[in-house]
């Protein structure tokens, strides 16, 4: 089997590098999930543009779409989620209604604000999206039987509770 470029990157670390000590199977490992992040932020460009959306429009609509309310938010919460400031999170909303995605409708429960709803058209463009999405990390998930994604789920998750547990200490 022809190298990967986790193990390319590795022998020329190896190669040029040799006063800087690193562990090969972590570099390996950082290396490989870094370019699966990276074609899961291709996949989901790709979708996005087309249906239509710019990437920061389609995370909106899917973090207005994944709450316990699925398509019912406020500005605030969808801000918080994203972790985007006020103003941006209203620039968001406003290419949103504009293209028909979401409507503002006054909060029933205070007056002075507003609830962020997606609209049939915006749920339809987001099913969509995730259709696409779904296809491409099959695609590559595919690649693996059944009992190797399970043993992969159970590595990732020792690691994500690992990374959500403890993080890295500030230089």
């Amino acid at each position: 089997m022809a190298e990967d470029f986790a193990e390319q990157h590795v022998a020329r670390w190896r190669d040029h590098w040799i006063d800087i000590e690193f562990d090969e199977e972590i570099e390996l490992a950082t290396v490989r999930i870094s370019r699966i992040k990276r074609h899961a932020r291709e996949s989901t460009k790709r979708a996005a543009a087309e249906v239509g959306l710019q990437v920061f429009e389609y995370e909106t609509l899917h973090a207005l779409m994944i709450r316990d309310t699925p398509g019912v938010a406020s500005p605030r919460e969808l801000a918080l989620t994203l972790d985007v400031s006020p103003a941006g999170i209203t620039g968001r909303l406003d290419t949103l209604e504009k293209a028909g995605l979401v409507k503002r409708t006054p909060s029933a429960t205070d007056r002075r604000s507003v609830t962020i709803e997606a609209t049939a058209r915006g749920v339809a463009v987001w099913r969509r999206a995730m259709d696409l999405r779904g296809e491409a990390e099959r695609a590559l998930f595919g690649t693996l039987p059944a009992k190797e994604l399970a043993t992969l789920n159970r590595l990732l998750r020792k690691l994500a509770v690992a990374a959500d547990g403890d993080p890295p200490p500030q230089p």
